[in-house]
This record gives structure tokens, sequence and C-alpha cells, in this order.
């Protein structure tokens, strides 16, 4: 099959980048695949991070991208869009996670379906965005339904397919978060890990872009009752997207500063295999969840999870096999189960299956689903 792919790829950094490669990796190895990504993504003003380059020294690559995208430029969308049409696609996969993208998608879009005969498919990262309002909402639902088809990655993401759209919605088909075990990382055994960031003892692990929505103040909250039952350091690992100063004073109040230990800043790929290693549990207390990234980089890595019983988290990790599943914003609830995965013979078995989690999502099976041909 003849397919176009458009999204990010490296040199920019983070989740759906890497998840674009990969896609377009596995893609490549049974279908003719044109990849188009950006020349620039975000303007400055709007990137919350200090930058959306990737630092990685074994970066996720794909050597036949087509640098084609420049977001502040409408006419370099026209030359993607009549590259495309040149390629003529029997399928077109377009990545949808901000609306910031919109604009681009729905020219893209109409100029591809006026000009070929190809499917074109929307791939859901997040229906809608955590903080959203009326105009979002539009162009959400502007661009979902301009699609022949809409691939969601969890069962609750479809059921907001439906609800946004109703009657004029697309067939939406249900996938997975495809698990991150192919990154071009030397894996690194548990003690190194430890011995390379001077811990020891039980270790916590909470990855990625600090939001008010990810519930890292439940995790602290938590915390004094984990505590009472074992020492532990708890990583914050990733960039603030708000004051991290009020964590700060809220684990000083809570009398846990000594055992968090914060490194504020996007991490390389190589710097991310060491924190996973390093710790025994990943904990995801999410208030809201669209997507699992976090999630599947714990099971591809064999870090089982404690999580939030909700959306796509309760679709992957299974309560009481490769981690715990608790009520949200309940930090008592949470830090039961975070006790209870701690136990020796527990934490063994939930390790072992998480492993076997990691293996379970792949990425042959989710193209299979993208193209239509399970």
């Amino acid at each position: 099959m003849r397919i176009a792919l458009i999204g990010p790829t490296y040199p920019y950094r983070g989740g759906i980048a890497h998840h674009t490669t990969l896609l377009a990796r596995e893609i490549s190895r049974s279908h003719q695949l044109k990849f188009i990504s950006f020349l620039r993504q975000y303007p400055k003003l709007l990137f919350p991070g200090k930058s959306d380059r990737d630092p990685s020294q074994k970066p996720l690559t794909y050597e036949g991208a087509e640098y084609l995208i420049d977001s502040l430029n409408p006419f370099t969308v026209l030359r993607a869009a009549r590259a495309i049409a040149r390629f003529r696609p029997e399928l077109v996969v377009i990545p949808w996670w901000v609306t910031f993208w919109a604009p681009h998608d729905i020219a893209l879009i109409h100029y591809v379906k006026q000009r070929t005969d190809a499917e074109v498919v929307i791939l859901c990262h997040n229906v809608a965005e955590h903080e959203s309002g009326l105009v979002k909402v539009l162009l959400t639902r502007s661009v979902l339904r301009s699609a022949d088809r809409i691939v969601t990655q969890s069962k609750g993401e479809s059921e907001k397919v439906r609800l946004l759209l109703g009657e004029k919605s697309p067939q939406v088909d249900t996938a997975f978060h495809p698990t991150y075990t192919d990154l071009e990382v030397d894996r690194v055994a548990k003690s190194q890990a430890r011995n390379l960031l001077g811990l020891s003892g039980s270790v916590l692990l909470f990855f990625g872009f600090v939001r008010p929505y990810k519930g890292l103040d439940v995790l602290l909250r938590a915390l004094p009752a984990i505590l009472a039952h074992r020492p532990v350091t708890l990583l914050v690992v990733g960039e603030f997207w708000e004051e991290r100063s009020v964590y700060e004073e809220l684990a000083e109040s809570l009398g846990v500063r000594l055992s968090v230990q914060i490194h504020d800043r996007y991490v390389t790929n190589e710097e991310m295999v060491v924190y996973f290693s390093a710790c025994d549990l990943v904990v995801q207390p999410y208030r809201s969840v669209t997507g699992s990234g976090v999630c599947q980089l714990a099971y591809g890595l064999g870090r089982p999870v404690v999580a939030t019983d909700l959306g796509a988290l309760r679709e992957v990790v299974a309560d009481g096999v490769n981690g715990r599943l608790v009520p949200p914003d309940d930090h008592e609830a949470l830090a039961r189960g975070v006790v209870e995965s701690m136990e020796p013979a527990t934490l063994e078995l939930f390790t072992q299956n998480a492993r076997a989690t990691g293996e379970k999502f792949s990425w042959d099976r989710f193209v299979s689903l993208v193209c239509g041909t399970p």
C-alpha cells in the first residue's frame, strides 16, 4: 500500500515525535511510505518548554523524512499537499494532538481529497486538549469530521469522538498505545543505574511534563504514609510547565522534601533509560488521561505501574497483575497501592508481568489497525 504520513520526527523531541517515528519505521517495513515532517513545529511563544529539539546522543530517527512544513508559512502546507498528491497515496495518516495544527490539517486534507482517492485517517493522541474551550472544540470537530476514518488509542477516547461528532462521526476504530521497546539506547541494570544516580533503597518514579492534571501533588500527599512503611526516594523527572516552587513548598510542609529528588528538565533518551532502570515502580496519579505513553515506556523498560483507574490507563494496567489501579485524587488509596506493590514478592511478580506487557502492544499490530487490515 502507498501511505503518506505527516507528523513530527527528529530533531523534535517528545512522545508524539517518538511515536510518529516508530510508526513510520513500522509502516515502511511492509508498505511504500512518504513521510512528511516539519521545518518548524511551534513558534517559541507558544511552546512552554525550554526547547522543542531533542538533545539525545542516540535519537530516534527516520532517514527518509521530508521536512516540508513550516507552521508559520501556509505556502509550505500547500507544498506538502502537492507532494502528497503527486505521490498518489492510497492512505494518508495525520496524527492529531493539539488544535494549533487545525488550520494546517484542514487545508491539507481538503487539497488531498480534491486530487486523490486516498482514505484519510486521523490518528488521535488527544481527542481534546486537557485545557480546552469552545474555539478549540469547534476546531477539533472540524478536523475530525474531515477524516474518512478516525483511530484512537483507547476506548475512552473513541467514546469522546462519538460524543463530540454525533451522527456526523466518521468510522472510529479503537487501537492501543504501542510500547516503547525500540528506543535505540543501551539498557542499564538497576544496580548500575542507581550507582549513576547515587541512589539506594526503594525508588519511585514520576516521569514527564509536570502539569496540574498529572497529580504530582496527590503523590506528594501520599508520600508520608508510604515513608511510614519503608524508606523510599521519589524521583520527579521532567520539565515543570507551572511553578515548581508550589510542589517544593508542599513537600516541605509535608516533611518529605528530603525524600524527593526533582530533575526539572527534558531528559535525553539515554538518561530516560537510566531513570526507569533505577526505579522499582512508576507512579501515574493522573486526574485525567488521554493516552498512556509514560505507561508504555514503563512496560517497554520492564517496570510496573501504579496508576489511577482512568481511561487508557485502565486498558493497560491490569490491577494486581502488572501494577495497581487506584481511584483518582485519593492520596490515601495511592499510598496503599504503592505500599502493597513494594512488598518483595508482589514487586517481583509485577515486574515479571510488566516485561510481558511490553511485548503485548506491538507496532505491527498497531499498523494493521491504522491501515484497516487487522
